[in-house]
């Protein structure tokens, strides 16, 4: 028995956030579209992004410190964000009645701080725009003629189109769908692609005073990365930010931030880190600091006091690494040289990194097509000349704070666009 064959202008392959902006902008122009997803449901991971709250942009309006956070992508990505950029993004979604509200660091989030409304608004985006949309259609073959893509083939049936876009994501939290499908099509294809990495990820830390503190979360923190040269501990970098403790390890948006570069240090050898819990406090002035804590307390024994001179829940955590003082001594006991001691450890609490957490725990993971092989005026491939490719398939590095959706946004509006 033939298989059945349906034909279309655009086949959009994935249903996260590019592909979803894809779909729908590829409709809105006219094109007979069909969206296929693997997944029950379309925009799982879209859907717990950013903690279920959805940081759908940064508010960034100077297009160069925008771009800037792509590193060496960034003079690839001055043409699609031309198209759609973060402006546009705020258009998108306010005129569709679902407003945004710019947090720190210009993190945009929905006003009504749900990752699905975002999801709400596309899939109705998708619907309006006469998008024929099959889930729980995984492609399982890429069809080939004369150098262009023919057909997909998916369940028996195959679905034939003009062009095709891949938004299929990259290897990040795998239990939405990001199985790394669309990397293994793009190879088979001749594409060049780069093997992905967990990218914006928690660290894993062998320390048990860390552990103890999970679930407190430290608004300005400051932390420094070293290596081990010969015996020798060599500083790498630094951070402020806020760190979140957690049962393995450190994450929060300062930590998520550093990991790809601590991931290259780890192929190095091993790696400590010291944390700084007054960052913005010298040692002199925190000691002055503790000298008064201690002149309005010196009947009082250390451990009773300890909370006033640690950050809000860290009290006993950071006590257990006291190791050459009796924390039971009456505060008038405490000597110069324990006083300096306490204080030390206040500026450089210790970390020895044990590795990264992997992908279910990934934000984004790095990894993909690289740029040099699409026309990103276009997002169109330049080998297989009826394809374009979206989103987490690019090989583009980038930090937390809204940059990666907007990503997705402007390369899923672009493909749409020219396909």
């Amino acid at each position: 028995m033939a298989k059945p064959v349906e034909n279309y202008d655009v086949i959009v392959v994935g249903g996260g956030s590019s592909g979803l902006m894809a779909a729908g902008r590829a409709g809105s122009l006219g094109k007979k579209v069909l969206l296929l997803e693997k997944n029950k449901a379309l925009g799982e991971k879209l859907k717990i992004t950013g903690g279920g709250r959805c940081n759908i942009t940064n508010a960034e309006d100077d297009i160069h410190k925008f771009l800037k956070h792509y590193g060496k992508s960034a003079s690839f990505l001055y043409s699609p964000f031309a198209q759609f950029g973060m402006k546009d993004t705020f258009t998108f979604f306010e005129s569709r009645k679902l407003n945004l509200v710019v947090e720190a660091r210009k993190r945009a989030f929905p006003e009504t701080q749900r990752a699905y409304d975002v999801f709400k608004v596309l899939e109705k985006y998708v619907r309006e725009n006469k998008v024929t949309v099959k889930t729980e259609s995984p492609v399982v073959k890429v069809a080939t003629e004369d150098g262009r893509i023919r057909a997909v083939l998916v369940k028996g049936a195959e679905y034939r189109a003009k062009t095709f876009i891949f938004a299929t994501g990259g290897v990040s939290h795998p239990e939405t769908g990001s199985t790394g499908d669309g990397f293994k099509w793009l190879t088979d294809l001749g594409h060049t692609v780069v093997s992905p990495t967990p990218d914006i990820v928690p660290l894993e830390v062998k320390d048990t005073w860390i552990k103890t503190l999970a679930g407190v979360s430290l608004s300005f923190m400051k932390i420094t990365f070293f290596t081990e040269e010969r015996g020798q501990k060599i500083k790498q970098f630094s951070k402020k930010g806020k760190i979140l403790f957690t049962h393995f390890g450190l994450s929060g948006p300062l930590i998520l931030n550093s990991s790809k570069i601590v991931s290259d240090l780890l192929h190095k050898g091993d790696v400590t880190a010291v944390i700084d819990a007054f960052p913005d406090t010298d040692i002199g002035s925190l000691e002055t600091k503790l000298i008064k804590v201690f002149d309005q307390n010196k009947n009082k024994a250390l451990k009773n006091i300890f909370k006033e001179i640690t950050p809000d829940g860290t009290s006993d955590a950071i006590m257990s690494l006291l190791k050459n003082i009796d924390t039971n001594k009456k505060v008038h006991s405490i000597t110069k040289e324990e006083r300096r001691q306490i204080v030390d450890l206040l500026k450089a609490l210790p970390v020895s990194i044990k590795g990264l957490m992997g992908y279910d725990r990934a934000v984004i993971s790095d990894g993909g097509i690289d740029l040099k092989e699409i026309d990103t005026k276009t997002m169109r491939s330049k080998k297989i000349d009826n394809l374009f490719v979206t989103g987490d398939l690019l090989h583009i590095n980038r930090p937390s704070g809204g940059y990666s959706l907007q990503l997705c946004w402007t390369t899923g509006y672009v493909a749409g666009s020219n396909s």
